[in-house]
């Protein structure tokens, strides 16, 4: 039978993240990275699919799922989550057929800017974006650390923070910081992290000056972070580490745009590493993260 492409469901999404996890373990290992997805519970995607269904995509074949795309749209930005494969189905077009029912969501929501983050090896897939319009902007690096060699060194936190709540003033500044730093509001996703048990959020001040907000996993995982002006990044990731030690959690990490200087120099110098290299790419004209640090691949 041939192979049917149609929107995904709510009973899709946990199939669809095992082919994810198998999908990317299968290239991390090819690429001398070992396994490293593990499965976890769908939330976003069903956040998405319950907000705009027209991003969430399955390729299948007699029942079985060989292939995932899931997309959203924040504002005028169409950002592709995950384009995921069979690794037994791949080199017959699935991708690129799935690719094409996301570039409509992006169009039918007239979207101006479009964007993903994707492996930096993973150079099939970089040459289809590239077909569709998306070029490489930038380097994204996985950061990691144990616990105890961070708490080694780190300074206090440089900032104050102030628990970040579901009021018309928090969502107020949280919309400014993120005009300044991604040109972009997003609402509807920072409701979604303020009402996510799992994670903390933090508004981030200078004297009495809101500058930026951190989101800390209680995983020990940084992001988003973003800031107003350039020159508190540091500051704001000093102190997004700082909330992450206080949280408990034996690992932290983050991801670090190359372009962002300060946030890549403090991980380096209080004993993070790079774990994994990962790639934004973008249409021309977004993705100039000097002042933002993306969450996961999926979130942005």
């Amino acid at each position: 039978m041939p192979l049917v492409y149609r929107p995904a469901r709510p009973s899709d999404l946990a199939c669809a993240d095992a082919l994810v996890v198998a999908s990317i373990n299968d290239l991390t290992e090819r690429h001398g990275f070992g396994a490293m997805a593990t499965a976890r519970p769908p939330n976003f995607q069903l956040f998405s699919l319950k907000d705009d269904p027209d991003g969430l995509w399955v390729a299948e074949d007699a029942g079985e799922i060989r292939g995932f795309a899931w997309s959203w749209v924040c504002g005028d930005v169409w950002f592709l989550a995950q384009l995921f494969v069979d690794p037994a189905q791949q080199g017959q077009g699935i991708g690129n057929e799935l690719l094409k029912r996301t570039l409509e969501h992006a169009r039918k929501a007239g979207a101006a800017h479009k964007a993903l983050i994707t492996f930096t090896f993973n150079r099939v897939s970089q040459g289809l974006y590239i077909r569709h319009g998306l070029f490489p902007k930038m380097p994204i690096y996985f950061f990691g650390v144990a616990r105890e060699r961070l708490a080694t060194d780190l300074p206090d936190a440089l900032l104050r923070r102030v628990t970040i709540e579901d009021t018309a003033a928090h969502l107020k500044a949280l919309a400014d910081i993120d005009g300044c730093a991604v040109g972009v509001v997003r609402e509807k996703h920072h409701r979604y992290l303020i009402n996510d048990e799992a994670t903390k959020g933090v508004l981030l001040y200078a004297g009495s000056d809101c500058v930026g907000y951190a989101y800390v996993s209680s995983d020990g995982h940084i992001g988003p972070l973003a800031v107003t002006r350039i020159d508190v990044l540091g500051d704001a990731f000093t102190t997004a580490l700082k909330a992450a030690l206080d949280g408990g959690s034996e690992q932290i990490s983050a991801f670090l745009p190359g372009t962002c200087v300060s946030a890549l120099s403090l991980a380096v110098k209080h004993g993070m590493r790079i774990t994994f290299p990962m790639l934004l790419m973008a249409s021309p004209g977004f993705g100039d993260w000097t002042r933002y640090l993306p969450r996961n691949p999926g979130f942005m």
